[in-house]
Formats: structure tokens, C-alpha cells, sequence
């Protein structure tokens, strides 16, 4: 769908105000606009596009936030509500406020095994995924590249603290960050959502470039109730004997979009994606996933549970390619739900494309109710109705959870989530 004139006319008027008061370079201007150009062309996605068919976000920004602002004075600092920092947990930190990056803190590591590169723009790198990456492009004020060292294992977690607050001037923030890992180096990411805003559009792109035995652990926590719309995008590019986890709980925002492109590039790397969707009320979800084995003897894995409620939604999209040269891959994937009220809804699309003879390759998707001759089972051993529910939601989930590999960030999510063993 095309972004109506006075859609456009916006977009073009708040793109002006943010080039005059940044400090851009022509070159970088010619991007921005390029990139703008080509989001005013194609619009926001709809369902007329196959990766979107269960949602049209045009649709779902204007019903729920109305018209969109796209300018936000990035000169002026915002103050860090330390409230939000997560107690207990010894970790670095990156903190945004409102879409401004307000702190760069890795105070627990060598300082001379991480560089930070202030990037004015992420890239001039194609854009092959979708028009939500040209506005993120056209309007991301200020990206950083993290480059973390040839083998060098960061000491703690990194926490990344997307802060909202009733400050923010804009509807539409746009962030962007690219993260480098050398050879035999490793990082543990959360991306920990904090929202005390409302009807706003958080549009999100991280590029990860993984070289020889990396290893990223990657941790999408929203968990705190809001109307914000999101959407984000990884990019993944692995080489040989590389590693990337990827876990996402997904139940606070009104609407949210995760999606996954993850090219395993080298021999023995090998992807995990692993998920929940714990949702309510008229909350919509979803998670898409393409993992693109281009080469042989790689591996990929994905499990994705959802617990839907009232007239909650969420969706599951997976791609499985292997081409012709990636002979001995492994690839799996699942979903499942449970549905808790007739009101609810859940949609699977999982896809296998195999150009290859030699491979392991399989998926499936199931929903439904719970089982009432096992909560009968489970009240006959004394505990109520609402317990036994809990219970066998709880041991639904839990398998989930144990996929998480770090036993620290693993007790964080239980907790998170009010998980029981």
C-alpha cells in the first residue's frame, strides 16, 4: 500500500528538521534520503505481502497510535531512571531513553578488547529484507558499531534498556546498532523492553557478524504491559564453527514483530531459536524466522510455545533453505500453543525449501486446549482448579526455558516469567 500524501508530506517535513539540526555528511544525507525514498515508494507492509499475510501494520499504527511523528530532537539529553536496571545481576549496560543512546557502560570488562565505533550511519549495505529497514535507515539518528575482540568471552552480560517515557517527543523511534564478534569471541545480549509510554512505534534493526567459533547469546525480554507497536529485525551472518542462540519472550507490547534472517556461511555453525508468546486481552504477536543453510554440515533449531488468551494473536512464520551445497544439515523446528479461549487465536506457517539430497530436515506446529482429564487428574491430588491449569502451563513452558544455555540468564527469565520447577 502507498503511504497516503499526507503520510508522506510528514515524512519528508520531520526528515528536513532532523538533517538540520544533525551533523550528518552529504554522503550520509544522500543515504538517508535514498532510504526515505524508497519507504515513501513501498509504503508500511501489508498483507498483500506474503511475509506479513497475518497483519497489516498500516492498519494496526493507525488504529492503535493514529498519525505517526517521525522528529525527535536528539540533541537534547533525557535523564536515565536507574530504577529500571535490573538488581542482582552484574552486567554492562547500554541505555536508551526515548531513542537517544544515553550510556555506554562496560565497566566489568578490558577495555582494550572492545572497541566502540561511533557510526553516524550503520551502512550503505543493501536492503534485501523490507521497507521497515528503510526507515530505520532514513531516520536512526546515530548507530554504533561493537566490535568485541579476537578471543576475548565478556565477563558479564550485556543489557540493552529500551527506556519509554511520557518525555518522548516522536511517534516513531528508530534504533540501530551492528555488532562484530572476532574469531574464538563470545557475548551474552539481553534486550530488556521498559515502556512508560504509550501508542508509540519502536522500529528496530541489529546486524551481527559472527566470525570463526563466535558465540552470541541473544535475549528479547517484553514483558511489561503496554500500547506501543515494535518491530525488530537481526541479521545474522555466521562463519565457520560459530554459534548463535536467540530467545524471545514476548507479552508486553500491543503488537510486536520479531523477525530472525540468520545465514549460517560456514562449516559446523549452527543457529537456536527458542521463544514464548504469553499473551492476553487483544495482544498480537509474532515471530518470523529464516534460516538460510549455505553450506554443509550446519545445524539449526527452533521451538516456539505460546499461551493465548481472551482474543489474543500470535503467529509463528519459519523458513528452513538449504541449497544445494549444504549436504549433512540438520534442521528442526516446532510450535505450539495453547489456547485458552475460544477468542484466541494462533497461525503457524512453517516452510522447508531443500535443494539438497543429504539432510535432516523437519518441522510441525500444533495448537489447542488443555487437557481437562488432566486437570481433573491433578485436582484429585488436592489442589484447585486455577492451580491445576497453572501447573500444566507452567510444564508446557518450561522445556522452553531450558534450552536457555546460561544458567544465570536462565534463573532471570524464570523469574521474569514467575516459572516454577
Amino acid at each position: 500500500m502507498k503511504v497516503f500524501n499526507l503520510m508522506k508530506e510528514q515524512l519528508q517535513i520531520d526528515f528536513d528538521n532532523i538533517i538540520k539540526t544533525s551533523s550528518f555528511t552529504k554522503r550520509d544525507i544522500e543515504l538517508k534520503q535514498n532510504s526515505l525514498n524508497e519507504f515513501i515508494k513501498t509504503g508500511f507492509p501489508n498483507r498483500r505481502d506474503e511475509n506479513w499475510k497475518f497483519s497489516d501494520l498500516n492498519q494496526i499504527i493507525k488504529k492503535n497510535i493514529g498519525d505517526l511523528s517521525f522528529y525527535n530532537d536528539y540533541s537534547l539529553s533525557n535523564k536515565i531512571d536507574t530504577s529500571v536496571f535490573i538488581d542482582g545481576l552484574e552486567h554492562n549496560k547500554i541505555v536508551f531513553v526515548n531513542g537517544r543512546i544515553e550510556k555506554i557502560d562496560f565497566d566489568y570488562e578490558k577495555k582494550d578488547k572492545i572497541k566502540i565505533i561511533d557510526e553516524p550511519e550503520i551502512d550503505n549495505r543493501s536492503n534485501n529484507f523490507n521497507s521497515l529497514i528503510d526507515l530505520n535507515k532514513a531516520f536512526t539518528n546515530k548507530s554504533y558499531k561493537i566490535l568485541i575482540k579476537k578471543d576475548y568471552q565478556l565477563e558479564k552480560p550485556l543489557i540493552i534498556y529500551h527506556v519509554t517515557n511520557d518525555k518522548i517527543k516522536s511517534k516513531n523511534i528508530n534504533l540501530s546498532l551492528d555488532f562484530q564478534l572476532e574469531e574464538n569471541s563470545s557475548l551474552r545480549l539481553i534486550d530488556l523492553f521498559n515502556d512508560n509510554s504509550e501508542k508509540n512505534f519502536l522500529n528496530i534493526f541489529y546486524n551481527f557478524d559472527l566470525k570463526q567459533n563466535a558465540i552470541l547469546k541473544n535475549y528479547k525480554i517484553d514483558k511489561i504491559e503496554n500500547t506501543n507497536v515494535k518491530y525488530s529485525f537481526n541479521n545474522i551472518e555466521q562463519a565457520a564453527n560459530s554459534l548463535s542462540e536467540t530467545f524471545i519472550l514476548s507479552s508486553g507490547s500491543h503488537f510486536f514483530k520479531n523477525e530472525i534472517n540468520c545465514n549460517l556461511n560456514g562449516k559446523y555453525s549452527s543457529a537456536f531459536i527458542n521463544g514464548i508468546f504469553s499473551l492476553s486481552n487483544d495482544r498480537h504477536h509474532e515471530v518470523r524466522t529464516t534460516i538460510n543453510h549455505l553450506t554443509e554440515n550446519t545445524k539449526s533449531y527452533q521451538l516456539i510455545k505460546s499461551v493465548l488468551n481472551d482474543s489474543s494473536k500470535a503467529v509463528y512464520q519459519g523458513k528452513i533453505f538449504v541449497n544445494s551445497e549444504a549436504q549433512k544439515t540438520d534442521g528442526y523446528q516446532l510450535s505450539k500453543a495453547i489456547l485458552l479461549n475460544e477468542a484466541s487465536e494462533f497461525n503457524a506457517k512453517p516452510e522447508l525449501e531443500i535443494y539438497a539430497d543429504d539432510v535432516k530436515c523437519s518441522h510441525g506446529s500444533a495448537s489447542g486446549s488443555l487437557d481437562e482429564d488432566s486437570i481433573f487428574y491433578i485436582m484429585s491430588r488436592g489442589l484447585d482448579y486455577q492451580q491445576s491449569r497453572e501447573l500444566l502451563i507452567n510444564g508446557f513452558l518450561l522445556d522452553v526455558i531450558e534450552k536457555i544455555t546460561d544458567s544465570e540468564i536462565k534463573n532471570l527469565i524464570k523469574n521474569t516469567i514467575g516459572l516454577k520447577e
